[in-house]
């Protein structure tokens, strides 16, 4: 179990590091999972992580469980191990466009200021 310091410091970072909306990321998730014949259910779009994520944004800080604080910590070392590793400007676009869909998937939008 966490405290309630170490739970309000990882509250912060997880909504500074999650610059996207529930409904923002909900919306991505669909279309990320939609091909030309098909869109999914929205409760089975996108990764089970990003599926979290959005139910964690709709969430207060009080109602946190273990599991949403273990997803919380997944979401705040992969969005920040990768926006540190892509700083080099030398990035190829393709390359760039799927590292922006990967954090998107778990509601980070590095074209979009943060929250």
């Amino acid at each position: 179990m966490t405290d309630a310091l170490e739970a309000d410091a990882l509250w912060q970072d997880f909504h500074r590091v999650v610059n996207m909306t529930s409904a923002e990321l909900m919306a991505w998730l669909r279309v990320r999972d939609a091909d030309e014949n098909t869109e999914p259910l929205p409760e089975e779009a996108g990764t089970p992580t990003g599926r979290h994520v959005v139910a964690i944004l709709q969430k207060r800080r009080t109602d946190l469980t273990d599991d949403d604080l273990r997803v919380m910590r997944t979401v705040v070392d992969r969005v920040t191990r990768q926006v540190d590793l892509y700083e080099e400007p030398e990035v190829e676009e393709a390359d760039e466009t799927r590292r922006r869909h990967r954090l998107m998937d778990l509601g980070h939008d590095p074209l979009k200021a943060s929250r």
